[in-house]
């Protein structure tokens, strides 16, 4: 359906949009054929999101940014899209998934930096249950308020560090330990994916910085 609708559309798309959904429904697609590797499947919906958010060619040549950066690139991301939906499908998808996917992220400390940082003795892990039950206050208070933005800032921490796990080789493939936060991570970029790449293509007049690492013709 969303592949169709681009096709449809995608004449009156300008370039930085037309870049970031196509790859975005590129890494999509193969996230949903692929059933049984979920980690595999998890990486490659992550990429998905990358790319659709994907940072700007300034950040690109200017050697990638920092976390904290990337961070706030997200909280971006996030407010403009929320900004842009008038008719609160995000704010569904996080509600109906909420009772699921959400609230075992949420309270799962495995994917809550400041725990692993406290085991690894670095700076801000101290006292990281107070911040574990404070996140997880804010989240339930930001949903009950219909604060979209807030709930995908507090959610996508916790991706974040799922996916620095397994990008980064802080994870053995197919392992046991860590199979309820790939499962449930999968399971909800999957939910949230469709419905961030189908607003965009809703607003094509909408601001969108060019991505990292456009098409080059020569």
């Amino acid at each position: 359906m969303l592949k169709q609708k681009q096709r449809k559309m995608r004449d009156a798309f300008p370039l930085p949009l037309t870049l970031r959904v196509h790859r975005a429904l590129s890494w999509l697609r193969r996230a949903e054929n692929e059933k049984d590797d979920l980690d595999v499947r998890f990486i490659l919906l992550w990429i998905g999101f990358n790319a659709a958010y994907a940072g700007d060619l300034d950040r690109a040549l200017d050697g990638e940014g920092r976390a904290g950066n990337e961070r706030e690139r997200f909280d971006q991301f996030f407010a403009t899209l929320v900004e842009m939906d008038s008719s609160n499908r995000i704010y569904n998808v996080i509600w109906e998934r909420f009772s699921q996917e959400i609230r075992l992220l949420m309270d799962n400390k495995y994917v809550f930096a400041p725990f692993w940082k406290h085991h690894a003795g670095e700076f801000g892990g101290a006292g990281w249950e107070v911040s574990f039950d404070s996140a997880k206050r804010a989240a339930n208070r930001a949903l009950a308020e219909k604060d979209t933005a807030i709930v995908l800032s507090i959610l996508f921490d916790r991706l974040y560090v799922l996916r620095n796990q397994l990008v980064h080789g802080g994870a053995t493939w197919d392992s046991s330990a860590n199979r309820n936060q790939v499962r449930d991570g999968a399971s909800l970029l999957g939910c949230l994916l469709p419905v961030f790449i189908d607003l965009m293509m809703d607003n094509p007049d909408a601001e969108w910085a060019m991505p990292m690492y456009p098409v080059v013709e020569e």
